[in-house]
């Protein structure tokens, strides 16, 4: 089974952005964490961040026929993107939206994701936890579907 892990903008910055809210992990650290949960369900996992949000749509598309599932944090994206939410309904490949921290208790603007509602669902507020989390979750539902 092949996921891609996608991460947008400013998640590069991880581990000195904000530790408050998002940790002190780097997103390196947590593609081993990742990695290392993969290797125990038998997943290859592929990972890609970008701060630019037309190519995030392209490895979307690009994903077609390559991947069995996305794991996505879209950051900020989720509460901007049709792009992105279209993208992932038109690939049609299962996605789940994870995120580090808790949007639904931040702000009021980011208690909204526009990207959410084409995913099979949505892990948000356990940290780096949150990406092995999503990881289990779209293996589960790639094993049961």
């Amino acid at each position: 089974m092949k996921i891609l892990v996608l991460n947008g903008p400013n998640l590069n910055l991880l581990g000195t952005r904000e530790p408050d809210k998002y940790g002190t992990q780097t997103l390196a650290d947590i593609e081993t964490f990742v990695k290392d949960e993969a290797s125990k369900l038998n997943v290859e996992v592929t990972f890609y961040q970008s701060n630019v949000e037309g190519e995030l749509v392209n490895k979307i598309q690009e994903a077609k026929g390559n991947f069995d599932g996305i794991v996505m944090n879209p950051a900020a994206y989720t509460h901007t993107s049709v792009a992105i939410r279209d993208a992932i309904l038109a690939v049609n490949i299962p996605t789940v939206e994870i995120h580090l921290s808790n949007i639904h208790t931040r702000e009021e603007f980011r208690k909204i994701s526009l990207t959410a509602p084409a995913c099979i669902g949505q892990i948000t507020g356990f940290g780096a936890n949150s990406y092995k989390l999503g990881l289990i979750a779209i293996n589960n539902y790639l094993l049961q579907n």
